[in-house]
């Protein structure tokens, strides 16, 4: 039985809330049942990782909890969330620029390898 999870935020759009709580939701209560869970967001989710985005985004119109809020939770639960590398220099970011729940950076090499030879790794994708 597989017993970590990867899943890749690609098509996610940040400029549609709705489409936000699913993967952080799956991310925060499969790491609550005892899996390793990864979170990498890449092309245009890779804004949910810098520093003010997340904070201004809600999953439903009108809700307290923020994206970034969701996005703590899974931190807490024991996720790790990694940014894109492409994404810094696509939103003029850096390092330093990333919220504090960002684990680090994540290149799509290392993506495909993790997926290609992990037999042990389950992937879903948003």
């Amino acid at each position: 039985m597989a017993r970590r999870l990867l899943i890749i935020l690609v098509n996610t759009d940040p400029r549609n809330g709705e489409e936000l709580g699913a993967p952080f939701f799956q991310a925060s209560l499969a790491a609550a049942m005892g899996y390793a869970v990864e979170v990498a967001c890449t092309a245009t989710s890779g804004r949910l990782m810098i520093r003010g985005v997340a904070d201004k985004l809600r999953v439903k119109e009108g809700a307290a909890e923020t994206v970034h809020d969701a996005i703590r939770d899974a931190h807490e639960a024991g996720a790790k969330l990694y940014c894109c590398s492409p994404n810094l220099e696509l939103y003029g970011a850096t390092e330093a620029d990333l919220i504090p729940e960002c684990t680090g950076i994540i290149g799509g090499a290392q993506l495909i390898a993790q997926v290609m030879e992990d037999d042990d790794l389950r992937v879903l994708t948003y």
